[in-house]
């Protein structure tokens, strides 16, 4: 399964986006899906993840409150709502679907990473 992700773009700080993950060439009705962050010269960090743990979805302290994830396994699409983005939400954002097995916290936990969408958040 291929996935790609888009959505992003230029906000001003408290400002809202809706990311969105398709996926195309295969389902991923059956499993835990991610999105991750990645920030100029930081590591790839968790964000959320859905189905990952026992069917709930856990996400990140940093967006807690302020994000929303949801999937719509008819359309094969996840999305990502984020609400009073902050300038620290600046990064490239990937989707990628959780392995059986491994930590959901860690990207090595993930494949099939799809293309970042990039959001940027000027204070």
């Amino acid at each position: 399964v291929q996935l790609q992700a888009s959505g992003g773009g230029s906000v001003q700080a408290g400002d809202s986006l809706r990311l969105s993950c398709a996926a195309s060439g295969g389902t991923f009705g059956y499993y835990g899906m991610g999105w991750f962050r990645q920030a100029p010269g930081k590591a790839r960090e968790f964000v959320v993840c859905i189905g990952c743990l026992s069917g709930s979805t856990v996400y990140a302290d940093s967006v807690k409150g302020r994000f929303t994830i949801s999937r719509d396994n008819a359309k094969n699409t996840m999305y990502l709502q984020m609400n009073s983005l902050k300038p620290e939400d600046t990064a490239d954002y990937y989707c990628a679907r959780k392995k059986y097995s491994g930590t959901l916290y860690y990207k090595d936990s993930y494949e099939n990473w799809g293309q970042g969408t990039l959001v940027t958040v000027s204070s």
